[in-house]
């Protein structure tokens, strides 16, 4: 890569460049935003039950639409970043993030909000890859490079974790549509430091955009997610079997263009790599597994043990800190030991946690639900971050906007699948309760589409009647919050095996790089 296309960017001076932990600073804020918008709706979610009136499946899609778009569009907008500058669709999207955010706090109906929190998808999008490519062209010794990563993938940990903290503080002193109004401030001090701090970088000979395959991967990760969404909601169903075709059929299209385009959105060539293909896998799983955790253990601190919303979100904050306090040593661990005994543990760690939570019930307490989110944090924390310095370092710097955008997607595509498969389950369970004697239809109805429906519609009974309809609707949502933790634990159970064989002899990048 020339010197020209970083614009005084060049390996001595880049090693040196002052301001690259100020701009690594303004970098992990956008990072952290992104993912707190991911988690930060769990708390929200009986609030938006009361005053926007959503089914169910209106609901999940509120809280999955957001992670499927950014998902589907994420190697679109890395590609496109390696085109026309990391930097400036940094800008682009920070500001259309900004904008978007005061729709979403506004809506007034459950499909105004399911369109808002898409569009909130676009824009989180070309934020995602950014960062982590212009981390890649910031730091060119791998030690420091390493440690940005770190700090990087910790913000993004810890902000599936800080969400929740963030949005029980406003829930208790604003309305609903303030989680999204911080958005403002923090996206315009994004860009008026990121105007002067961040270098510009790009792919100096990138080829043209190729707007067919943006459409098929658009269409191919949106098609098998919802397919996934649907079939683990309600069984199988034509909807869901013609959604599972066109998304697959979809990305074979994608897959097959790319190995015959000149200049790929993304190189399908690098899954080759075996400590690639593991590291994508891994990181996929990882979030599947916390962000499927944070999302519902948010409602169960609420609508399960009666906590406010700012104890129920500083309830998670152990996953948090254990977020960041690993992400922050897991390069220097990765090296000491191995990257696979690393992210092996990692996947284990949060795989055992899960499986601690299949003994949870109405009046666990929280020593055992703290102890766990703590773990959860510690190894996600290790395995996300080794895996995205994996996956960043084993390509060349003209592709690291594709790259960033493969870890971004399995970031993205595991909090999707976290929230909607395991979310899935636990609806699924939920709405087989069986309603007390003398209950209505209408208020019956009401009560199986969420348990939060269930706590609004029991208002209008008798009291008696009311409290056993909350205590059958908090009994069926944890059976089914036990079951979804126990196919969470295997599924991160049978990873942590898979990637002590895939990421076999992997090492991470060592002295400075030429």
């Amino acid at each position: 890569m020339t010197t020209s296309t970083f614009k005084s960017t060049g390996h001595t001076e880049g090693v040196r460049r002052p301001g690259r932990w100020l701009a690594l600073s303004v970098l992990v804020l956008a990072v952290l935003l992104v993912a707190v918008d991911a988690t930060v709706l769990g708390l929200a979610t009986p609030f938006l039950s009361e005053d926007l009136e959503p089914t169910g499946t209106q609901l999940l899609w509120i809280g999955d639409v957001y992670s499927f778009v950014i998902a589907g569009l994420l190697v679109s907008m890395g590609s496109l970043g390696d085109r026309i500058g990391r930097k400036k669709l940094l800008l682009i999207g920070a500001t259309a993030f900004g904008a978007v955010s005061v729709l979403n706090a506004y809506a007034t109906s459950p499909e105004t909000m399911i369109v808002a929190r898409a569009l909130l998808g676009v824009a989180g999008a070309t934020l995602m890859p950014s960062t982590l490519a212009l981390i890649r062209n910031l730091f060119h010794d791998p030690r420091e490079r390493s440690l940005a990563i770190g700090i990087w993938g910790a913000m993004a940990s810890a902000g599936a974790a800080v969400g929740p903290v963030v949005g029980g503080f406003l829930l208790e002193h604003f309305w609903w549509g303030s989680v999204f109004l911080i958005n403002l401030p923090v996206m315009a001090v994004l860009v008026l430091v990121g105007v002067k701090l961040i270098p510009e970088s790009k792919n100096p000979n990138p080829g043209p955009w190729d707007l067919p395959s943006v459409a098929l991967s658009l269409v191919g990760m949106i098609g098998v997610v919802y397919a996934i969404k649907e079939l683990a909601s309600h069984g199988p169903s034509l909807d869901a079997g013609l959604a599972a075709l066109a998304g697959a059929g979809a990305l074979t299209w994608f897959v097959r263009r790319q190995l015959t385009l000149p200049a790929p959105l993304l190189d399908m060539r690098l899954f080759r790599h075996r400590g690639f293909s593991g590291a994508v896998l891994a990181d996929l799983l990882t979030i599947l597994g916390l962000s499927g955790l944070v999302f519902f253990l948010s409602q169960f601190f609420q609508l399960v043990q009666g906590r406010q919303p700012l104890e129920a979100g500083l309830a998670e904050l152990p996953a948090a800190i254990g977020a960041v306090t690993a992400g922050l040593v897991a390069g220097v661990a990765a090296r000491r030991f191995s990257v696979r005994s690393v992210v092996t543990a990692g996947l284990a760690a949060v795989g055992l946690s899960l499986a601690v939570l299949t003994t949870l019930d109405q009046h666990t307490g929280y020593p055992l639900l703290g102890a766990a989110l703590l773990v959860v944090g510690v190894g996600a924390g290790f395995a996300f971050t080794v895996t995205a310095d994996v996956i960043l370092s084993s390509v060349p710097k003209e592709q690291a906007g594709s790259a960033s955008a493969v870890s971004e997607t399995a970031y993205e595509l595991g909090a999707a699948l976290g929230i909607a498969v395991l979310g899935s389950i636990v609806t699924g369970v939920y709405r087989g309760f069986t309603v007390p004697a003398g209950v209505p239809s209408d208020v019956a109805s009401a009560a199986h589409e969420s348990l939060g429906g269930a706590v609004e519609a029991s208002a209008s009974l008798a009291p008696q009647t009311a409290e056993a309809l909350v205590s059958a609707g908090q009994e069926a949502f944890v059976d089914g919050l036990r079951i979804a933790a126990g196919v969470g634990a295997a599924v991160l159970l049978a990873t942590a095996v898979a990637a002590w064989f895939l990421l076999k002899g992997q090492k991470l990048a060592d002295g400075i790089e030429h």
